[in-house]
């Protein structure tokens, strides 16, 4: 059995998604859900599919007691979805190329410290850009300069608001994220996907 853990922050939209994906896989295991607000909506969501959930905070994040919780987890793949801290160094030397991200637009475009959620969606709009989509990439030390797994575009108009460019990236989210996870767990060895 592979298992997988998720660190969120936020609502949760993305990690619901995944463990719905894999709630019936017999192979695959979402093991559980960590995130670093006692209220995030996203632990509700863990919650209601029995899923464990960890609450942590900023401190235990880098004093090694998150990575003593993920060891005993003992997971194949940490995935951050929706996750706004920049993650530890010592958990990424631990688990090298088994941490993932998911971010909002077409990286190098609109990544690094301060970009997410609406950040991204307002700063595409302002630059009237022709498109905007996602990118799935691994974690290493800086924010969002990781190899890229998985790119996926969607075409823009220039006449949507942020929320309607923020809807059609989320669709992306939903239809490409547990479906890139899945496959890197069946398929460790092929490090980008098309």
């Amino acid at each position: 059995m592979k298992r997988l853990v998720i660190f969120a922050s936020g609502a949760g939209s993305n990690a619901e998604n995944i463990i719905r994906h894999f709630a019936e896989n017999t192979s695959v295991e979402v093991a559980a859900v960590l995130s670093n607000k006692a209220d995030a909506g996203v632990l509700d969501k863990a919650e209601r599919y029995g899923v464990a959930r960890i609450v942590f905070t900023k401190t235990e994040l880098n004093d090694g007691s998150v990575l003593s919780a993920v060891n005993r987890i003992k997971p194949d793949l940490i995935v951050l979805a929706g996750f706004l801290l920049q993650f530890p160094e010592t958990i990424i030397a631990q688990y090298p190329n088994q941490i993932i991200n998911i971010h909002p637009a077409l990286l190098p475009k609109y990544g690094g410290k301060g970009m997410y959620g609406m950040h991204v969606h307002r700063a595409v709009r302002d630059n009237n850009e022709s498109e905007t989509g996602i990118t799935i990439h691994y974690v290493d030390a800086h924010y969002d300069e990781g190899d890229i797994i998985f790119q996926q575009s969607v075409a823009l108009n220039g006449t949507e608001t942020c929320e309607e460019i923020s809807a059609k990236v989320q669709q992306l989210e939903h239809d490409h994220f547990p479906r890139v996870i899945e496959h890197l767990l069946v398929e460790p060895s092929n490090r980008t996907i098309a």
